[in-house]
């Protein structure tokens, strides 16, 4: 994954020329934040590398797609930054196929393919993470890497994403989450968001 940004570093003159237009909107300490998050994709599919082009688009430190799938010709009609030729040679996994599509968007963000199965990766793995995004994965993976994410003494966002024919789902853990919100005569004041994990709301659900 490479080294960590300090959280002092300044933006290069490369990066604050190449994303002037967004430091514009969210300002220089938004843009160095986010060159320094580490983002995991677990499963590829039409949803989540939408999400992935926007956040490479944007110069996220770095991402790591998790997908062993190999290409099928169904993949092609979902997944835009998969080469046609691919499917023809069928060796290729969904992440692998995805990769040096997104490295040429933007060559500055790191990204790469994560090898390995989502409902296996261990604690250590997750560690290297500060937002883990699963698509394409069973409610028991999910919550294997929800409760992961909430057992690391680091905070790790997490975010479950599914979409079919028409229907879209997302469920969001940023555990406990601090924004500052504008008051009425213009000062900022802090708020406090606290978030339940995958486990409550299925419990939740069971019982609705």
């Amino acid at each position: 994954m490479g080294g960590d940004r300090g959280t002092e570093e300044e933006l290069t003159a490369q990066e604050t020329a190449l994303y002037d237009r967004q430091i514009r909107v969210w300002g220089v300490d938004a843009q160095k934040r986010l060159s320094k998050a580490h983002v995991l994709v677990c499963g590829v599919n039409g949803t989540t590398i939408e999400f992935c082009k926007n956040i490479v688009l944007a110069g996220v430190g770095s991402l790591s797609l998790m997908d062993d799938h190999i290409v099928t010709e169904d993949d092609l009609s979902a997944n835009f930054l998969i080469p046609h030729d691919v499917c023809m040679h069928g060796v290729s996994s969904r992440a692998e196929a995805c990769c040096e599509s997104l490295k040429d968007f933007n060559p500055m963000v790191r990204v790469a393919v994560a090898i390995g199965d989502p409902s296996l990766i261990d604690e250590g793995f997750v560690d290297r993470f500060d937002i883990i995004v699963v698509s394409c994965a069973s409610l028991k993976t999910k919550l294997f890497i929800n409760d992961n994410c909430r057992k690391r003494s680091k905070h790790i966002a997490f975010y479950s994403v599914e979409c079919k024919d028409s229907c879209g789902e997302i469920f969001v853990d940023l555990q406990n989450h601090s924004y500052l919100q504008k008051k009425p005569g213009g000062e900022p004041e802090q708020q406090e968001l606290t978030y339940a994990s995958l486990q409550v709301w299925k419990f939740d659900l069971i019982f609705l």
